[in-house]
């Protein structure tokens, strides 16, 4: 894969005379840098002009340090045997994350993103995130095609869907730049999947319905029943997602939005909604088990296997009906983003629904030059039933990030956290039962 890439990237430099150039003249794009914060869809108000082909490519690094401990109260320091036993973990660099950016505008109003990871936590080596294809123009001549265009875009592919806003503030990869804590939610909607959506613009109102495979990977397989899903078969995920974005002073921006995602059968495969994510999380191992088997010498877990570390995910891999409401306001320098989420599913070998909730409330606060510097503090909470265990009582996972970041220029950004997550409720016998992990993590991130 990475030979392909790098003929691939050689032949399109080779080829620029022929056939494009090299800008940044590309129509209706998020940026990369400090530019794209707080932007969420691509609005309509693009004035890039259209001047032939034009490639760009554009990138996301990432070095961390961390050090961070954790605990639970029933491991001992020397119990390997146990099945609670912690993986030790001490203050060190992570190795760093990459993401290559391509992007290329075919036609007016046509442009076409593929987001390809180099290097992350849970992959090393080289994947494909994926790519699509988004059309703000037709070419088709004609008044009622432009007045159509003129409120709507089309996106499809495989691709990033646009459920919640949630998935716009989050950690990609390399590409950390927009965040400003190190992770995202402990019940992380990001996924990549197949398909295409309808996103419609006009006021200050917008509306989108979404179609996809459900699946984070395309197949031809065919559908297996089981006992508990004997009616197995493959439906697509629908998402809609509706909401209020305005300017509505010099001052004062205000933007409310709700979108729901529902699968009602994957056909006994996997969906993704909640386990999506092929890069991992910035927390390195914390909460995480040391060995796989019970030996006089502990058997430690590659590090791409416990590459979630602080998430949680709810197992609903069969079916799963969730509703996000979020809510942004910006006054000057101070920043408010709410998030509430609501949860619904099951696995292959349940026959009954489970539920998870989560809320999160963050206010960060720019100032300096260009908004240059920022100090912020999020507080996260979940709550729900397990996945593969008989135990009814909900658990309960809670985090309290501050955060404080430097931007050098708007491709730089030096940025430091102070995190502490707590695990309550759970079973005695699972190993984060009564267990916290806390500390510091400091990245430097660039995006261009």
């Amino acid at each position: 894969m990475k030979k392909i890439l790098l003929l691939l990237t050689v032949l399109a430099i080779t080829t620029d005379a022929a056939l494009a150039q090299f800008s940044n003249k590309i129509q209706s794009m998020r940026p990369y840098d400090q530019t794209g914060i707080n932007v969420f869809e691509t609005g309509k108000a693009d004035s890039t002009p259209y001047d032939g082909l034009q490639l760009k490519l554009g990138a996301g690094f990432t070095q961390q340090f961390q050090s961070l401990k954790h605990e639970n109260p029933t491991a001992t320091l020397n119990g390997y045997g146990q099945s609670n036993y912690l993986y030790p973990i001490s203050p060190g660099f992570m190795t760093a994350q990459a993401n290559l950016f391509i992007d290329a505008q075919l036609y007016d109003g046509m442009r076409l993103n593929v987001t390809t990871y180099l290097s992350s936590r849970h992959h090393n080596e080289t994947w494909v995130k994926g790519g699509f294809l988004q059309i703000d123009k037709l070419p088709f001549k004609g008044e009622i095609w432009d007045k159509l265009m003129s409120i709507t875009t089309i996106k499809a592919g495989h691709y990033e869907v646009n459920y919640g806003d949630m998935h716009f503030r989050r950690s990609d990869g390399g590409h950390t730049l927009q965040n400003p804590f190190m992770e995202g939610l402990i019940l992380d909607a990001f996924a990549t999947e197949i398909g295409g959506d309808v996103l419609v613009q006009k006021n200050g109102f917008f509306g989108m319905i979404g179609l996809t495979g459900g699946a984070i990977k395309g197949n031809v397989d065919s559908v297996k029943s089981t006992t508990a899903n004997p009616d197995a078969k493959k439906a697509p995920s629908i998402i809609f997602k509706a909401g209020f974005d305005r300017q509505m002073t010099a001052q004062l921006r205000v933007r409310v939005s709700g979108s729901w995602y529902n699968n009602s059968n994957a056909g006994n495969n996997t969906l993704t909604l909640y386990g999506g994510d092929r890069t991992g999380s910035n927390y390195q191992n914390a909460m995480e088990k040391y060995y796989t088997t019970v030996t006089p010498t502990p058997v430690t877990s590659a590090g791409t296997a416990i590459a979630f570390s602080g998430r949680v995910n709810p197992g609903f891999s069969q079916q799963v009906n969730s509703f996000m409401l979020n809510a942004f306001l910006k006054y000057s320098g101070f920043e408010f983003f709410g998030t509430y989420e609501s949860a619904k599913g099951r696995g292959p070998s349940e026959s009954t629904d489970r539920s998870f909730d989560q809320y999160a409330i963050e206010g960060v606060y720019r100032f300096g030059p260009k908004e240059c510097v920022y100090v912020g503090a999020r507080y996260n909470a979940a709550s729900g039933r397990l996945a593969g265990t008989t135990f009814t009582d909900d658990v309960k996972i809670n985090r309290f990030a501050a955060a404080a970041g430097w931007f050098i220029t708007k491709n730089i950004l030096m940025k430091a956290e102070y995190v502490e997550q707590k695990y309550e409720d759970f079973p005695t016998a699972d190993y984060r039962s009564g267990g916290k992990f806390n500390g510091i993590v400091i990245e430097a991130a660039v995006s261009f």
